[in-house]
């Protein structure tokens, strides 16, 4: 995949990620986006971050004490270690950690 190929795809990820967290109470769920990198708070003191990595060609995303990097393949971000994709691994960290059922 070409680099333009790549930040297209990531940065639509990127946006459809921040979106599907722009309605969820902050107070569960505090969203604050920085230079390209969404990070999550969680109101157990969770801390998720997410963010493009383009040397890599990779979405990278950081919780609990764990690292994924995910690469896309064939309109999913699957992590290239343990073949989980990105939105159901975020989606299962959020419902472990503080009970929400989220939809990505």
């Amino acid at each position: 995949m070409d680099e333009s190929t790549f930040e297209h795809e990531a940065h639509e990820e990127m946006i459809a990620l921040e979106d599907a967290f722009a309605d969820i109470d902050p107070d569960q769920i505090e969203v604050e986006v920085s230079d390209g990198v969404l990070r999550l708070d969680l109101r157990d003191g969770t801390k998720i971050v997410i963010n493009s990595h383009r040397a890599a060609r990779q979405i990278w995303m950081a919780a609990i004490s764990t690292a994924w990097h995910f690469d896309p393949a064939g309109g999913k971000w699957v992590a290239s270690k343990t073949g989980e994709e990105l939105r159901p691994t975020l989606a299962r960290i959020v419902r472990e950690r503080i009970g929400l059922a989220i939809t990505l």
